[in-house]
């Protein structure tokens, strides 16, 4: 009687193959040759630089409160003139720190507050706008869109990092904030919204008009 031996284990006819799986990059970057606007911080990168990664830095904590007589600066203005801090005492002055000329929300924000200027007159405050931006920068941002008040270039931003305007989005973008000071240079109310920047007009002449009763 023939015998037909089978072997102890047949040989797989295929290995299965594990799919790849796609995981995202937790880190961000921006292409090279690119200018780029994200949340109104302006980027610019040439041929030969590298992709930027955007990483998040520690917030400032708050160092000018309510009640405090803020430091003194002395910036250049969007005719390249220095302008202090100390010239407008005497007067309700109102400074606004924002992201970057021509940005969306600084646009709107800047708008707003020309729009209005003829009430701020009239309550005899001073508007100051400050941003990171060159007096150049400033210069064209003021020509393009009508603004008829003051543009200060923080380089660097130490003004900003000195008054303590906090960060947004884990560090990653500019702060968005509102100080009134009355006549005696004592802060009397700080506004910080960085999606609604036409709210920082209605909460300043709200209090402007509080002050003037």
């Amino acid at each position: 009687m023939a015998c037909t031996f089978l072997p102890k284990s047949s040989p797989p006819l295929f290995h299965a193959r594990r799919p790849k799986i796609h995981r995202p990059k937790l880190k961000q970057f921006i292409p090279k040759s690119s200018d780029a606007q994200i949340f109104g911080l302006k980027f610019h990168f040439s041929d030969n630089s590298s992709p930027t990664f955007l990483s998040a830095k520690a917030p400032i904590c708050a160092k000018v409160s309510k009640g405090d007589v803020p430091p003194n600066f002395s910036l250049k203005d969007q005719d390249g003139k220095t302008v202090s801090l100390s010239k407008f005492k005497g007067k309700p002055v109102v400074v606004y720190f924002y992201p970057a000329d021509d940005s969306p929300g600084c646009t709107k924000e800047a708008c707003a507050f020309r729009d209005s200027y003829e009430k701020f007159k009239k309550a005899g405050a001073e508007v100051i706008g400050i941003s990171g931006d060159d007096p150049a920068s400033h210069k064209a941002f003021a020509k393009k869109h009508r603004l008829p008040f003051i543009l200060l270039s923080d380089d660097g931003n130490k003004i900003r990092r000195e008054w303590g305007v906090p960060s947004d989005l884990f560090g990653t973008l500019a702060g968005r904030q509102t100080y009134v000071m009355d006549k005696n240079a004592v802060v009397q109310l700080i506004y910080n919204n960085q999606f609604q920047p036409e709210k920082h007009v209605d909460e300043t002449l709200k209090l402007l008009q509080s002050l003037s009763l």
